[in-house]
């Protein structure tokens, strides 16, 4: 059996295959109350029919000043929660296991949905809809709006609103959490030098730095008792004194000390126009330095597109499981794919699509 497709066990769970789904916002919700729809049911829904291990919905806001635009997912209410059990249920009964990322995004909050939205981008103004954000700091994220600092109280909501998202995701059914500590979003802020810049208990020193996000993880352990937990850690800043993979990999060993099972590395988001070298596999070296320094188990993203590539990653060790998003928009069943072009025997294909079965290689020259 390829590599690829070898269960995978992080506590009671079991995953199908190591070729997970990786969060994709798809700003769809023009209710504009944070409730899924058919169109997040639809979306995660074919992932797991097309065989994925693991579908992880998009970041989801903790609180409705934690979404990146007013568009976004939300579980801060049980209506938002009803909502994702129906999409968990048909998620779940494809055999695919559902998993969650529960996000805030800080002083990068408040801005224009990327599409349907005559061209605008940045903030929206209080006077069209936009709320007043927050960060570390008020230092602002280009030429967004500047973010209020979060005192003492505010650090306590945060740490509240996740904790409370969790238990409404684990009552949704989600079997799996990914606190979102990447892209520049709220807790990436608190971690990064380059944007934290306090002077108390929450900035300086790189324990204080991580304050936050271990406060938040401790407090969703005993919030959800022995559900599995992600951490998605962007693993550099890629800017000349920002945040770098060392101290990824020392944050790391602390929130799974923690509690954190397992860890989603990913790159950049923190501070604008920097150079990112995208290239298929960009980051698979992060994930792997992070891996082998912290000692714990690590899923590797960005433009893994090639099943081969995919099965390298982690038949090589050099991550546990790939998650692959932009390839899964393109081929929805990319795992029958790869199974098709590994040789892998597999026997989750539904029987509604077995008509239409992947051809191996030299099927597809004929």
């Amino acid at each position: 059996m390829p590599a690829l497709f070898e269960p995978l066990t992080l506590r009671d769970l079991t995953l199908r295959n190591r070729i997970w789904v990786a969060p994709m916002c798809q700003y769809s919700v023009h209710e504009r109350d944070g409730v899924p729809t058919d169109w997040h049911l639809m979306h995660l829904g074919q992932f797991a029919a097309g065989g994925a291990g693991l579908v992880i919905a998009e970041a989801t806001a903790v609180s409705p000043e934690g979404r990146i635009s007013d568009r976004d997912t939300g579980i801060w209410t049980d209506e938002q929660a009803d909502a994702w059990a129906r999409v968990v249920r048909f998620v779940r009964s494809q055999g695919a296991a559902a998993g969650i990322q529960l996000g805030h995004a800080g002083r990068k909050a408040s801005t224009y949905a990327p599409w349907g939205t005559d061209g605008r981008r940045g903030s929206v103004a209080l006077a069209d809809g936009g709320w007043e954000t927050v960060a570390p700091t008020s230092q602002p994220f280009g030429t967004f709006a500047a973010p209020r600092a979060l005192d003492a109280a505010g650090i306590d909501r945060v740490v509240a609103d996740f904790a409370s998202a969790a238990r409404r995701a684990v009552a949704a059914g989600f079997e799996v959490l990914e606190i979102h500590a990447a892209h520049g979003y709220l807790l990436h802020q608190f971690l990064s030098p380059l944007v934290n810049t306090r002077a108390d208990g929450y900035g300086g020193s790189l324990e204080n730095r991580a304050r936050l996000l271990l406060r938040v993880v401790t407090a969703v352990r005993e919030a959800v008792g022995n559900t599995v937990v992600f951490v998605r850690f962007s693993a550099t800043d890629w800017a000349p004194g920002g945040w770098d993979d060392s101290s990824t990999a020392t944050v790391a060993r602390w929130t799974a000390d923690a509690g954190a099972d397992f860890f989603d590395i990913s790159t950049g988001g923190a501070v604008p126009d920097v150079d990112i070298p995208l290239e298929p596999g960009y980051q698979v070296p992060f994930a792997t330095s992070v891996g082998r320094t912290a000692g714990v188990g690590v899923a590797a993203v960005g433009l893994i597109t090639d099943p081969r590539h995919a099965e390298e990653i982690v038949e090589s060790g050099r991550a546990d499981a790939v998650l692959i998003g932009r390839e899964a928009l393109r081929d929805p069943h990319f795992v029958f794919r790869a199974a098709a072009e590994l040789g892998a025997d597999v026997d989750y294909v539904p029987g509604q699509y077995q008509r239409a079965p992947y051809p191996q290689p030299t099927e597809a020259i004929r």
